[in-house]
């Protein structure tokens, strides 16, 4: 068993190292899109990233942990829809081109319901999206994660085998801050950073092409060299993009190529030891 220090202090229950993965599912790789704070388009990264990386060639999933605040299936068309059983294992519902997902709203009567769970429901939500639901072979698994480093996140980074982070940012003065938070915890947890991406970084003057930024100048790279991490990628306010995501059609708006180094970084983690070759990389061998 692992020990939160800070639960074992408060004489509160260890929690586990790890959760078990079920014989119908094989998840490659582990990835968490992260971020000290709400608002910075975690959602839209994530989002972003599947649908690169299934563009690519792999095979694709997200998981939802953002469990009171899920945004994710309406991106990704899938208003309306419910997750179903296979036997005592959850199905994750599958978008338009392939990818999977599992999340709170695919589970609720309907998706403006609350979910109003406390602490300890809501890391059990995180176990069943992860050993409850049958995701079959997939090469990556994404992990929308909900804002700040509270229970869900102790509870993905302890229990499941998180790969690496992405950090998601905005260009405020907060920004510092925001990367710290989740530094710091990526050290405790000993979870590498991949790198980091600013969100809203600018708009684009629809009669000059000149990029404005609202924000103030961008601290990123001062930020990014001050914990010697990567840069991948830095994104424009777009309106149209924002309309697509909330008519659940990403996966068609999305411009190609929208997070080439972001998508670079992730196709360069080895799978886990043990798991066969990459769709992708079983095509292009074939060819």
């Amino acid at each position: 068993m692992a020990t939160c220090e800070h639960a074992a202090a408060a004489g509160g229950q260890t929690a586990p190292t790890q959760f078990e993965e079920n014989n119908l599912s094989e998840a490659k790789r582990v990835i968490a899109v992260l971020s000290g704070k709400g608002g910075v388009g975690k959602s839209l990264v994530t989002g972003a990233l599947a649908v690169e990386l299934n563009r690519r060639g792999h095979t694709v999933g997200i998981l939802d942990a953002d469990i009171t605040g899920p945004s994710i299936p309406k991106m990704m068309g899938m208003s309306g829809r419910r997750a179903h059983g296979l036997g005592k294992l959850l199905l994750p519902e599958i978008s338009s081109t392939g990818i999977k997902v599992m999340s709170s709203n695919l589970l609720l009567e309907h998706e403006t319901d609350p979910v109003l769970w406390r602490g300890p429901v809501i890391a059990g939500a995180i176990r069943q999206f992860w050993s409850d639901t049958s995701w079959g072979p997939i090469d990556y698994l994404l992990v929308d994660m909900p804002p700040g480093t509270g229970d869900v996140a102790l509870t993905v980074f302890q229990s499941l085998p998180v790969d690496g982070i992405v950090v998601v940012t905005s260009p405020q003065d907060l920004v510092s801050m925001i990367v710290a938070k989740a530094v710091n915890m990526a050290e405790k947890m000993s979870v590498p950073i991949l790198g980091l991406i600013e969100n809203m970084s600018y708009v684009t003057c629809p009669d000059c092409g000149k990029k404005i930024e609202l924000f103030g100048t961008s601290k990123l790279d001062e930020v990014a060299q001050q914990y010697d991490l990567k840069v991948l990628g830095r994104l424009p306010i777009d309106p149209a993009l924002a309309l697509a995501c909330d008519a659940g059609a990403i996966e068609e708006a999305l411009p190609q190529d929208f997070l080439p180094e972001a998508t670079s970084v992730c196709e360069a983690i080895p799978a886990h030891e043990g798991a066969p070759e990459d769709t992708a990389s079983q095509d292009d061998a074939e060819a």
